[in-house]
C-alpha cells in the first residue's frame, strides 16, 4: 500500500462500514481463526517488516525526531515477536460480543435484556507507534469492529507493512481486509477529514500528546474518547522505609517506574515523598542517576541527598509528562499534601508505597485517577498486564470508558425486548 494509492476518507469509511456489517455477524471461532492467522502472516513477513521500520527509524533520525520517540518508533525481532504473541493472547480471551445482562420480564410479560455490541467503525489516530497497529486491528475485530488508523508520518512504511499482512490474513480466512484500513498520506487534513465523518465512524480515540487530544476535540464532529494524557505520581509513605528490606524495595520499584520504558505515559513523572522518609532518598537517586535519569528535585529534597548533586526543580517541572529519562522529586508533610498535590496534576495513573492499611484505604478512595496502585509499579496500567490482551489506548476520561480500552470498552449494548402481543395502553 502506498500514499499515492490511498483512497479518499470518505470512500474508506464506506468500506468500512460495509466490513463493519460483516464483522458484526460473526461467531467467536471465526474471529479468533483470523487472528491466528494474521499472528502467522505477522511471523511470515517479519524480515519485510523490519526492513520497512528501519526505513522509518532511519528517516527519523535523518529528521531529528527526540529520543523517545525514535524508541517509540523502533521495531526489532524481539518486540514484533511480542507484538505477534499479543494477537495470539487476544484470541485466546473471552469474546464480550453477545453477552447479555440486565435480563428480566416486566409485569406486562416483556422480557427485556441488554446485548453487549461492537461500537461500529473506530477512527484510531496516534503518534510513532508502530505496535499500537497491531493492538487496535487486534482488538477492533476480536470486539467486531472496523478500523480505520492514522499514525503520524513517521510510521508510515512500517504501518503500510503490517496493515498489508493484517489484510492478506483476513481476505485468506475469507473476510473483509477492509476491516482494517489506514491512512497513509501524512496531510493533517486527511486526519480532520476522519474527525468529520461521523454518518460513517461511531468513535475517535486519540493516541498521542495533549495536542493532539486537544486537536481531536476542537476538530471532530464524531465522539472523541480522550486518554492517555497525564502525570504519574508516586507516594513515598514513611512506613515502607523503615525496614532496609523495603527501603530497597522502594528504590527497585521506584527504579521500574521510571527506567523500564521511559518513554510510556504510565512511567513515573513525579515523586512525592514523606519528610519521615527522607533517609532514603540518596539511595533512591543514585539508583536512579546510575541508570541515566536526570533527577531535579525541590530544595528540601535537595537538603536531604547527602552531596548528590541534582538540578532544581521549577514549577513546570511539576505537572509534566516528561516521557523521558527525567523525574521530578518534591518533600511533603504527610498525606493530605501528598492527595493535594495529585488531586492538582493527576489523573492518569497515581502510586502509593505504604505499609499503613488506612493511609493505602484513604489514597485509593481520594485519588481520582484512571488507576490507582498500591505498592506495585505504575508501568502495570497496561491492557496486556491486567490481562486484558492488548489496549487501544488508556482512556482518562469518565464517559464510557476509563483506563485500558480493551475487548469490552470497544463495545456497546442494545436493548432486545422480547412480547407475545403486548401493545402500550
Amino acid at each position: 500500500m502506498t500514499v499515492e494509492h490511498t483512497p479518499t476518507v470518505r470512500a474508506m469509511g464506506v468500506r468500512a462500514r460495509a466490513a463493519a456489517r460483516t464483522l458484526r455477524s460473526l461467531g467467536t471461532a471465526e474471529k479468533n481463526a483470523a487472528l491466528h492467522d494474521i499472528a502467522r502472516e505477522l511471523r511470515a513477513r517479519a524480515q519485510d517488516i523490519l526492513r520497512a521500520n528501519a526505513d522509518d527509524v532511519e528517516a527519523a533520525r535523518t529528521a531529528g525526531l527526540p529520543e523517545h520517540l525514535i524508541d517509540r518508533l523502533t521495531l526489532n525481532a524481539e518486540r514484533l515477536d511480542g507484538i505477534t504473541r499479543d494477537v495470539e493472547n487476544v484470541a485466546g480471551l473471552p469474546d464480550p460480543v453477545g453477552e447479555t445482562f440486565d435480563d428480566r420480564t416486566l409485569d406486562n410479560g416483556l422480557h427485556v435484556t441488554r446485548v453487549r455490541v461492537p461500537l461500529g467503525v473506530l477512527g484510531v489516530i496516534y503518534e510513532a507507534r508502530p505496535n499500537v497497529t497491531v493492538d487496535v486491528a487486534t482488538l477492533a475485530l476480536k470486539s467486531g469492529n472496523a478500523v480505520i488508523l492514522r499514525g503520524g508520518k513517521e510510521t508510515a512504511r512500517s504501518n503500510a507493512a503490517l496493515v498489508d499482512a493484517i489484510g492478506a490474513a483476513l481476505e485468506r480466512t475469507g473476510l473483509p481486509a477492509d476491516a482494517v484500513q489506514v491512512i497513509l498520506d501524512p496531510d493533517r487534513e486527511r486526519m480532520r477529514e476522519l474527525l468529520r465523518l461521523d454518518d460513517l465512524v461511531d468513535a475517535i480515540i486519540p493516541r498521542g500528546g495533549a495536542g493532539l487530544h486537544r486537536y481531536c476535540v476542537e476538530n471532530a464532529t464524531v465522539p472523541v474518547i480522550v486518554g492517555g494524557v497525564g502525570v504519574v505520581h508516586l507516594y513515598l509513605d514513611a512506613s515502607f522505609t523503615r525496614a532496609p528490606d523495603d527501603a530497597d524495595a522502594a528504590v527497585r520499584l521506584i527504579r521500574n517506574a521510571k527506567v523500564q520504558k521511559p518513554s510510556a505515559c504510565n512511567a513515573l513523572d513525579t515523586l512525592l515523598i514523606h519528610q519521615g522518609a527522607l533517609g532514603a532518598l540518596p539511595g533512591i537517586v543514585r539508583d536512579l542517576q546510575a541508570h541515566g535519569v536526570d533527577v531535579v528535585a525541590d530544595a528540601a529534597a535537595r537538603a536531604a541527598l547527602d552531596g548528590l548533586t541534582v538540578g532544581a526543580a521549577t514549577p513546570g517541572d511539576y505537572g509534566t509528562e516528561f516521557l523521558a529519562l527525567k523525574v521530578s522529586v518534591k518533600v511533603v508533610r504527610d498525606l493530605d499534601e501528598a492527595l493535594d498535590f495529585i488531586a492538582a496534576h493527576g489523573g492518569h495513573t497515581d502510586v502509593i508505597l505504604t505499609r499503613d492499611d488506612a493511609q493505602a484505604r484513604r489514597f485509593v478512595q481520594d485519588v481520582d485517577s484512571a488507576a490507582v496502585m498500591v505498592n506495585a509499579s505504575p508501568r502495570f496500567n497496561d491492557g496486556a498486564q491486567l490481562g486484558l490482551g492488548a489496549e487501544v489506548a488508556i482512556s482518562t476520561q469518565k464517559l464510557h470508558a476509563r483506563g485500558p480500552m480493551a475487548l469490552a470498552e470497544l463495545t456497546t449494548n442494545k436493548w432486545v425486548v422480547r412480547g407475545d402481543g403486548q401493545t402500550r395502553a
